[in-house]
């Protein structure tokens, strides 16, 4: 994991940050990504049907893009802060399916950070990548605000 000093976070400004490790995504984290956000359709949640007509279950989009506060937070972490916030996305783009028993992984560059509301606000590309393909499952510009 990368340590960064707030103080310091200007000079990640184009640069790759780091790849989080990967983490697999199981049926039981799909089927309660379905109950907490009642989003039922039967690509995510009937196995037998899915795994039948698509080859496996798929993990929901937004699961996947609910990913990134724990994979960034094991690329990165910024010292000497006293909270940090997640404030949004920018372009989202789901670019693949995410097969249930798949690996995905976190690669981020920042592409902008600039003074806000006495912290920092940081823009991130992330980019969740499936092991295997050449395509990644989704693709965002991920805005948070950290105060030193």
């Amino acid at each position: 994991m990368r340590m960064v000093p707030f103080g310091e976070l200007d000079s990640l400004v184009g640069t790759e940050v780091g790849v989080s490790p990967w983490h697999q995504i199981t049926q039981t984290q799909v089927n309660k990504f379905a109950e907490a956000t009642g989003d039922h359709q039967w690509i995510h949640v009937d196995v037998e049907r899915a795994t039948r007509e698509l080859g496996a279950p798929i993990a929901h989009g937004y699961l996947t893009l609910s990913l990134l506060p724990m994979l960034s937070a094991q690329i990165m972490r910024v010292e000497n802060v006293q909270r940090g916030i997640n404030f949004g996305c920018n372009k989202v783009r789901f670019t693949d399916t995410v097969p249930v028993g798949s690996r995905v992984r976190l690669r981020q560059k920042c592409l902008h950070v600039e003074a806000r509301a006495g912290g920092k606000q940081v823009v991130m590309e992330s980019t969740i990548e499936i092991e295997g393909r050449d395509r990644p499952a989704c693709v965002a510009e991920s805005i948070s605000i950290v105060y030193g």
